[in-house]
Protein backbone atom coordinates (compact mmCIF):
# COMPACT_ATOMS: atom_id res chain seq x y z
CA UNK A 1 0.00 0.00 0.00
CA UNK A 2 3.21 2.75 0.61
CA UNK A 3 3.08 4.89 -2.05
CA UNK A 4 6.62 5.47 -4.27
CA UNK A 5 6.43 8.75 -5.18
CA UNK A 6 8.92 10.03 -7.93
CA UNK A 7 11.27 12.61 -6.39
CA UNK A 8 10.77 12.53 -2.35
CA UNK A 9 12.17 15.05 -0.52
CA UNK A 10 12.46 17.28 -3.51
CA UNK A 11 9.99 20.22 -2.50
CA UNK A 12 11.81 23.76 -2.24
CA UNK A 13 11.79 23.81 1.61
CA UNK A 14 12.18 22.46 4.59
CA UNK A 15 10.09 21.07 7.35
CA UNK A 16 10.75 23.71 10.02
CA UNK A 17 9.79 26.62 7.40
CA UNK A 18 6.67 25.16 5.75
CA UNK A 19 5.84 24.60 9.84
CA UNK A 20 6.53 28.22 10.76
CA UNK A 21 4.75 29.30 7.65
CA UNK A 22 1.37 27.33 8.59
CA UNK A 23 1.35 28.65 11.87
CA UNK A 24 1.51 32.02 10.79
CA UNK A 25 -0.76 32.19 8.04
CA UNK A 26 -3.24 29.97 10.67
CA UNK A 27 -2.83 33.24 12.97
CA UNK A 28 -3.47 35.61 10.49
CA UNK A 29 -6.32 33.91 9.02
CA UNK A 30 -7.19 34.20 12.72
CA UNK A 31 -6.91 37.71 13.03
CA UNK A 32 -9.25 38.35 10.15
CA UNK A 33 -6.28 39.61 7.83
CA UNK A 34 -5.94 39.25 4.81
CA UNK A 35 -2.22 39.01 3.21
CA UNK A 36 -2.05 42.18 1.82
CA UNK A 37 -3.33 44.13 4.58
CA UNK A 38 -1.07 42.05 7.16
CA UNK A 39 2.14 42.59 4.70
CA UNK A 40 1.38 46.59 4.74
CA UNK A 41 0.95 46.56 8.49
CA UNK A 42 4.60 45.25 8.48
CA UNK A 43 5.58 47.35 5.65
CA UNK A 44 6.75 44.67 3.72
CA UNK A 45 5.65 44.13 0.02
CA UNK A 46 2.95 41.06 -0.18
CA UNK A 47 5.02 38.89 -1.77
CA UNK A 48 7.81 38.85 1.30
CA UNK A 49 4.93 37.69 3.63
CA UNK A 50 3.36 34.98 1.04
CA UNK A 51 6.92 33.42 0.50
CA UNK A 52 7.35 33.19 4.71
CA UNK A 53 3.81 31.95 4.54
CA UNK A 54 4.86 29.32 2.05
CA UNK A 55 7.49 28.43 4.02
CA UNK A 56 10.20 29.70 1.06
CA UNK A 57 11.98 32.02 3.09
CA UNK A 58 15.71 30.72 3.51
CA UNK A 59 16.65 33.62 6.28
CA UNK A 60 14.16 33.87 8.35
CA UNK A 61 14.60 37.08 10.95
CA UNK A 62 13.13 36.41 14.32
CA UNK A 63 12.40 40.02 14.92
CA UNK A 64 10.11 40.04 11.80
CA UNK A 65 8.37 36.95 13.26
CA UNK A 66 7.85 38.64 16.74
CA UNK A 67 6.31 41.30 14.67
CA UNK A 68 3.79 39.74 12.80
CA UNK A 69 2.85 37.98 15.82
CA UNK A 70 2.28 41.42 17.58
CA UNK A 71 0.41 42.42 14.88
CA UNK A 72 -1.82 39.13 14.72
CA UNK A 73 -2.47 39.61 18.24
CA UNK A 74 -1.00 36.24 19.52
CA UNK A 75 -0.17 35.92 23.47
CA UNK A 76 3.40 35.34 24.72
CA UNK A 77 3.29 31.25 24.74
CA UNK A 78 2.24 31.17 21.09
CA UNK A 79 4.92 33.81 20.03
CA UNK A 80 7.81 32.01 22.16
CA UNK A 81 6.62 28.60 19.78
CA UNK A 82 6.27 30.67 16.58
CA UNK A 83 10.21 32.51 17.28
CA UNK A 84 11.26 28.60 18.29
CA UNK A 85 10.17 27.34 14.83
CA UNK A 86 12.29 30.45 13.20
CA UNK A 87 15.14 29.93 14.53
CA UNK A 88 15.46 26.11 13.94
CA UNK A 89 17.91 25.49 11.19
CA UNK A 90 16.30 24.83 8.05
CA UNK A 91 17.79 21.16 7.47
CA UNK A 92 17.07 17.78 6.09
CA UNK A 93 16.19 16.41 8.97
CA UNK A 94 14.94 18.01 12.11
CA UNK A 95 15.09 16.91 15.63
CA UNK A 96 12.94 18.26 18.42
CA UNK A 97 13.21 17.82 22.15
CA UNK A 98 10.19 16.90 24.21
CA UNK A 99 11.62 20.03 26.70
CA UNK A 100 11.18 22.48 24.41
CA UNK A 101 7.88 25.09 24.23
CA UNK A 102 6.85 23.59 19.94
CA UNK A 103 6.78 19.89 21.83
CA UNK A 104 4.18 21.89 24.72
CA UNK A 105 2.29 23.80 22.26
CA UNK A 106 2.93 22.95 18.66
CA UNK A 107 2.19 19.57 17.35
CA UNK A 108 3.90 19.24 14.74
CA UNK A 109 3.18 15.19 14.22
CA UNK A 110 -0.46 15.76 14.83
CA UNK A 111 -0.65 18.19 12.25
CA UNK A 112 1.04 16.36 9.43
CA UNK A 113 -0.83 13.50 9.95
CA UNK A 114 -3.88 15.15 9.21
CA UNK A 115 -2.71 16.22 6.00
CA UNK A 116 -1.08 12.95 4.68
CA UNK A 117 -2.85 10.67 2.33
CA UNK A 118 -0.60 7.47 3.39
CA UNK A 119 1.23 6.38 6.75
CA UNK A 120 3.29 3.44 6.46
CA UNK A 121 3.93 2.21 9.88
CA UNK A 122 6.43 -0.20 11.47
CA UNK A 123 5.81 -0.54 15.13
CA UNK A 124 7.90 -3.15 17.00
CA UNK A 125 6.93 -2.57 20.80
CA UNK A 126 3.01 -0.98 21.51
CA UNK A 127 0.08 -0.13 19.37
CA UNK A 128 0.31 2.97 17.45
CA UNK A 129 -2.16 5.54 18.24
CA UNK A 130 -3.87 5.60 15.17
CA UNK A 131 -5.16 1.95 16.33
CA UNK A 132 -5.46 2.35 19.95
CA UNK A 133 -8.49 1.93 21.38
CA UNK A 134 -9.36 4.61 24.29
CA UNK A 135 -8.91 2.23 27.17
CA UNK A 136 -5.83 0.97 26.21
CA UNK A 137 -4.82 4.47 25.64
CA UNK A 138 -5.76 5.48 28.79
CA UNK A 139 -3.61 3.34 30.44
CA UNK A 140 -0.43 3.85 28.97
CA UNK A 141 -0.74 7.83 29.18
CA UNK A 142 -1.98 7.52 32.71
CA UNK A 143 1.58 5.94 33.23
CA UNK A 144 3.82 8.61 30.90
CA UNK A 145 1.71 11.49 31.91
CA UNK A 146 1.63 10.19 35.80
CA UNK A 147 1.12 14.25 36.62
CA UNK A 148 -1.96 15.02 34.60
CA UNK A 149 -5.04 16.11 35.69
CA UNK A 150 -7.94 13.26 35.06
CA UNK A 151 -9.46 16.10 32.66
CA UNK A 152 -5.96 16.39 31.00
CA UNK A 153 -5.54 12.67 30.77
CA UNK A 154 -9.55 12.48 29.35
CA UNK A 155 -8.25 15.43 26.86
CA UNK A 156 -5.14 13.43 25.37
CA UNK A 157 -7.86 10.13 24.86
CA UNK A 158 -10.13 11.86 23.35
CA UNK A 159 -7.54 13.67 21.04
CA UNK A 160 -6.42 10.25 20.01
CA UNK A 161 -9.32 9.07 19.54
CA UNK A 162 -10.28 12.16 17.23
CA UNK A 163 -7.21 11.50 14.92
CA UNK A 164 -8.50 7.86 14.32
CA UNK A 165 -11.14 9.89 12.16
CA UNK A 166 -8.78 10.26 9.15
CA UNK A 167 -8.68 6.37 8.64
CA UNK A 168 -12.46 5.67 9.20
CA UNK A 169 -14.06 8.62 7.55
CA UNK A 170 -16.14 7.78 3.83
CA UNK A 171 -14.46 11.04 2.22
CA UNK A 172 -11.01 9.71 0.88
CA UNK A 173 -9.70 8.41 3.80
CA UNK A 174 -6.05 7.78 5.04
CA UNK A 175 -4.35 4.94 3.69
CA UNK A 176 -2.93 2.79 6.58
CA UNK A 177 -0.26 0.13 5.90
CA UNK A 178 0.77 -1.58 9.23
CA UNK A 179 3.27 -3.70 10.38
CA UNK A 180 3.35 -5.06 14.14
CA UNK A 181 5.77 -7.23 15.74
CA UNK A 182 3.77 -10.18 17.63
CA UNK A 183 5.36 -8.58 20.66
CA UNK A 184 2.92 -6.05 20.36
CA UNK A 185 0.31 -8.80 20.58
CA UNK A 186 1.29 -10.46 23.65
CA UNK A 187 2.89 -7.43 25.65
CA UNK A 188 -0.30 -6.89 27.97
CA UNK A 189 -1.01 -3.04 28.93
CA UNK A 190 -3.98 -3.12 31.52
CA UNK A 191 -6.09 -6.56 31.93
CA UNK A 192 -5.91 -8.83 29.95
CA UNK A 193 -9.37 -8.06 28.96
CA UNK A 194 -8.97 -5.04 27.89
CA UNK A 195 -5.95 -6.48 25.87
CA UNK A 196 -8.87 -8.66 23.68
CA UNK A 197 -10.61 -6.01 23.29
CA UNK A 198 -8.07 -3.85 21.65
CA UNK A 199 -6.84 -6.93 19.47
CA UNK A 200 -10.16 -7.13 18.34
CA UNK A 201 -10.44 -4.09 17.56
CA UNK A 202 -6.89 -3.63 15.46
CA UNK A 203 -8.57 -7.00 13.67
CA UNK A 204 -12.05 -5.26 12.41
CA UNK A 205 -9.86 -2.04 11.47
CA UNK A 206 -7.88 -4.53 9.55
CA UNK A 207 -11.32 -5.38 7.65
CA UNK A 208 -11.14 -1.59 5.62
CA UNK A 209 -10.49 -1.36 2.46
CA UNK A 210 -7.80 1.09 3.36
CA UNK A 211 -6.25 -0.57 6.47
CA UNK A 212 -3.44 -3.23 5.68
CA UNK A 213 -2.17 -4.66 9.40
CA UNK A 214 0.76 -7.41 9.08
CA UNK A 215 2.35 -8.89 11.63
CA UNK A 216 5.90 -9.78 11.84
CA UNK A 217 6.03 -13.18 14.18
CA UNK A 218 9.01 -13.89 16.24
CA UNK A 219 10.33 -16.53 14.21
CA UNK A 220 10.67 -14.21 11.04
CA UNK A 221 13.95 -13.13 13.33
CA UNK A 222 15.53 -9.84 11.92
CA UNK A 223 14.58 -9.27 8.17
CA UNK A 224 16.83 -6.38 7.38
CA UNK A 225 20.13 -7.82 9.87
CA UNK A 226 19.50 -5.44 12.48
CA UNK A 227 16.94 -4.58 15.28
CA UNK A 228 15.01 -1.71 13.93
CA UNK A 229 13.19 0.83 15.87
CA UNK A 230 9.85 2.56 15.36
CA UNK A 231 8.95 4.90 12.24
CA UNK A 232 6.87 6.25 10.27
CA UNK A 233 6.34 7.04 6.39
CA UNK A 234 4.52 9.77 6.27
CA UNK A 235 2.86 10.25 2.51
CA UNK A 236 0.66 13.74 1.00
CA UNK A 237 -1.46 14.06 -1.57
CA UNK A 238 -0.55 16.03 -4.53
CA UNK A 239 -1.75 20.05 -5.49
CA UNK A 240 -3.80 20.96 -8.52
CA UNK A 241 -0.23 21.46 -9.94
CA UNK A 242 0.32 17.61 -9.56
CA UNK A 243 3.25 18.50 -6.78
CA UNK A 244 2.86 17.13 -3.16
CA UNK A 245 1.81 19.01 -0.33
CA UNK A 246 4.84 17.88 1.75
CA UNK A 247 7.35 16.13 0.59
CA UNK A 248 7.44 12.37 2.10
CA UNK A 249 8.50 12.59 5.56
CA UNK A 250 9.91 9.98 7.88
CA UNK A 251 8.97 10.55 11.65
CA UNK A 252 10.85 8.78 14.20
CA UNK A 253 10.30 8.78 17.86
CA UNK A 254 12.15 7.98 20.87
CA UNK A 255 11.81 8.83 24.75
CA UNK A 256 13.69 11.76 24.51
CA UNK A 257 12.68 13.41 21.06
CA UNK A 258 11.26 13.48 17.48
CA UNK A 259 13.12 13.30 14.23
CA UNK A 260 11.63 14.22 11.20
CA UNK A 261 13.97 12.93 7.71
CA UNK A 262 12.80 13.93 4.44
CA UNK A 263 16.13 14.05 2.45
CA UNK A 264 15.87 11.54 -0.56
CA UNK A 265 18.37 8.52 1.23
CA UNK A 266 16.55 8.45 4.28
CA UNK A 267 13.38 8.12 2.72
CA UNK A 268 14.45 5.83 0.22
CA UNK A 269 16.09 3.26 2.77
CA UNK A 270 13.52 3.66 5.42
CA UNK A 271 10.84 2.77 2.36
CA UNK A 272 13.00 -0.78 1.63
CA UNK A 273 13.51 -1.34 5.08
CA UNK A 274 9.65 -1.31 5.40
CA UNK A 275 9.05 -3.29 2.34
CA UNK A 276 11.85 -5.89 3.57
CA UNK A 277 9.99 -6.17 7.23
CA UNK A 278 6.52 -6.40 4.78
CA UNK A 279 8.07 -9.37 3.16
CA UNK A 280 8.51 -11.37 6.31
CA UNK A 281 5.42 -10.75 7.68
CA UNK A 282 2.11 -12.77 7.59
CA UNK A 283 -0.33 -11.75 5.10
CA UNK A 284 -3.45 -10.17 5.45
CA UNK A 285 -5.77 -12.81 6.46
CA UNK A 286 -3.54 -15.06 8.84
CA UNK A 287 -2.46 -12.30 10.34
CA UNK A 288 -5.64 -11.15 11.02
CA UNK A 289 -6.23 -14.66 12.38
CA UNK A 290 -3.07 -13.99 14.41
CA UNK A 291 -4.42 -11.31 16.31
CA UNK A 292 -7.83 -12.37 17.22
CA UNK A 293 -6.32 -15.71 18.18
CA UNK A 294 -4.07 -13.90 20.86
CA UNK A 295 -6.98 -11.83 21.77
CA UNK A 296 -8.54 -15.27 22.53
CA UNK A 297 -5.05 -15.98 24.84
CA UNK A 298 -5.79 -13.19 26.67
CA UNK A 299 -9.94 -13.44 27.08
CA UNK A 300 -9.11 -17.01 28.66
CA UNK A 301 -6.12 -15.20 31.17
CA UNK A 302 -9.19 -12.95 32.33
Amino acid sequence: MITEDDEPGTVGSTLPRRQLGRYLREAREGAGLTVERAAALMEWHKSTLSRLERGLTEKVRVRDVSGLCEVYGLDQEKTDAAKQLAEQTPARSWWRSYGDVIAAKFNTYVALEGEASELAIYQPLIVPGILQTADYARTVDRQYFSEDTDEGLERRVALRMQRQHCVTRQRHPIGLSVILHENVLRTVVGAPRMMAAQLRHIADMSTRDNVQVRILPFRAGFPTGTALSQFIVMTFPKDGRGRPVEPTIVFAESFTGDVYLQGVDDVRRCRQAFHGLLAATLDDRPSRDLVREIAREHEREA
